[in-house]
Order: C-alpha cells, then sequence, then structure tokens
C-alpha cells in the first residue's frame, strides 16, 4: 500500500525563484537561505519519495476573490507553472499521478471533506519554489506531484483545526491506496509575516520557534490558535502555517525531528523549514 514516510515545511517566498532564475543563490543575501536546504535534499536522496503532496495557497492563477474553493485537489496528469508578473521564464510541467489524485478525492468525500477537484491546475510560485529549494531544477522533475492548494486569502479561511483534521483525512486516503508508493507532504507558506502596511516587515521569532517546537511534539497545541491570533502574532500572512497543520496532520501521532532550519531575514519572511519522519 502507499505510505506516507515524512513531511516538509518551507516558506515560499517569490523571490527565491528570481534568485535562483538569476543565478545568486550564492550571493551573500541568499547563501546562508539556500545552504539551509542541503539537510533536506540529502533526506530525499537517501528515502527517494515517489510522489510529492503539495500544500500551499494559490495566488490567483486558478482562483480569485470572487471564487476561491476552501480547498482544491489537483486532479490531472501534468500542472503547468506560468508567469505572475515576474518576467520569469516558467519552470517544466510537472507530471501528475491521475489515479492516485482521484483515489484521494474520493476518500476524502467518503470522511465528510467535500473538496473542489481541478483537472486542469496551473501552479506557482507558493508551489513550485519549495520544489526548487528541495529538488532543485528540471527539464523532466525526479517526482511526482499533487497540488493542494488552499484557501489562506479570502474571508473566511479554513481553521487551523479543520486543516489538521483533513491531514489526518489524507493520511488514511493515502494508506487506503493498493500501489506500493513512497509519499512525502510539503507544507508550504509563512512563517510570520506582513508585506503591507502599518506593520510591513513583521517578524515574530518567539512564535515561530514555538509553533516549530509544538509542530513535532504537541500539534493539537497549534489547533487551538484562532485566525485573530495569528493575524495578531504573525502578521497578515502568517494565517499561510495552517496548511502546515495538514502536513501535519497526514503524519503518525508520532514523529522525529530530523532538521529544522530557521532563517530571517527572507524577503520580509521569516522562512521556517522542518523534517519530521514517521518512525514505523
Amino acid at each position: 500500500m502507499a505510505r506516507i514516510i515524512g513531511g516538509i515545511t518551507s516558506s515560499h517566498i517569490p523571490a527565491v525563484g528570481n534568485a535562483i532564475a538569476n543565478g545568486l543563490t550564492q550571493e551573500p543575501y541568499w547563501k546562508r537561505f539556500f545552504d539551509g536546504y542541503k539537510p533536506a535534499q540529502a533526506w530525499l536522496e537517501q528515502h527517494k519519495p515517489d510522489i510529492a503532496i503539495v500544500v500551499y495557497n494559490d495566488h490567483g492563477l486558478n482562483f480569485f476573490l470572487d471564487k476561491v474553493p476552501t480547498f482544491a485537489l489537483g486532479c490531472a496528469d501534468r500542472y503547468d507553472n506560468a508567469d505572475e508578473g515576474w518576467a520569469l521564464k516558467p519552470v517544466a510541467p510537472f507530471q501528475g499521478n491521475t489515479p492516485f489524485s482521484w483515489h484521494i478525492a474520493e476518500k476524502l468525500v467518503d470522511q465528510e471533506f467535500d473538496i473542489c477537484t481541478c483537472q486542469e491546475m496551473k501552479v506557482d510560485h507558493g508551489f513550485v519554489n519549495p520544489i526548487r529549494a528541495l529538488w532543485g531544477t528540471h527539464e523532466v522533475w525526479p517526482i511526482t506531484t499533487i497540488p493542494l492548494a488552499v484557501n489562506t486569502v479570502q474571508h473566511p479561511v479554513p481553521s487551523a483545526l479543520r486543516c489538521f483534521k483533513l491531514g489526518q483525512a489524507l493520511r488514511n486516503a493515502v494508506e487506503s491506496y493498493e500501489e506500493d508508493l513512497k509519499v512525502v507532504v510539503l507544507g508550504t507558506g509563512g512563517m510570520s509575516h506582513q508585506l503591507q502596511g502599518e506593520r510591513a516587515g513583521l517578524i515574530n521569532r518567539e512564535f515561530d520557534t514555538r509553533f516549530l517546537d509544538n509542530l513535532s511534539r504537541d500539534p493539537e497545541a497549534l489547533t487551538r490558535i484562532s485566525h485573530l491570533e495569528y493575524l495578531r502574532e504573525t502578521g497578515s500572512e502568517g494565517i499561510e502555517m495552517v496548511m502546515w497543520l495538514i502536513m501535519r496532520g497526514a503524519l503518525d501521532d508520532s514523529v522525529k525531528e530530523r532538521y529544522r532550519f530557521y532563517h530571517v531575514p527572507a524577503s520580509n519572511t521569516a522562512l521556517g523549514h522542518i523534517i519530521l519522519e514517521n518512525t514505523r
């Protein structure tokens, strides 16, 4: 059967794509950022997952403020990257696994998650940049992907608890698939950051550190954080961290933290990066 081997979190800072495209990864501003991903690259090389389920938020490529599903699952055989106004060359398309996607969709509905299914889906920096940081850039990607888009933009957004429960349902769905596949779940976005307004540039290292601590040892404590607390403590974009709880819910109750990296500043965003491994 399919099984989830672990989860990885990664901020999806838009400027990362620009740094990669323009050969800036070893410049002083970016070097520590990209060096921080090397242990995760080694972990992925060691464990060689077949599929990455990428939990991210769409930034207007598929959904805009007039139509935003709470949760949307990619059910296509490929996912194309598109220009978001940065004038960057789109990367190579990502290969999907349509039978696996439809299996997940069906099993999520069976567990009372009425998810939006997308037979055509473009992917933006929220999806692409974590993959490029973890696997590099390829003409043919070494990993099959399934996008899981979460609304963290338009009110009302899903609660932390709802996201955690979706992760648990996702685990059940994966483990009921008969093919022998190794799956890694990526939780993207965050950590604390605000890109506009009077609090632009807000970083809350204390909150972020506590969040990372609890992600591995007490995730249910994180499900009790309200939207208002996220907004107050982590800025207007910090709510993206609810997507990490989907990743965490998909893992076993007890996990091993293999690596952690926290770095600021990275384009006015606190980078949070952690590897959690299932041990059974």
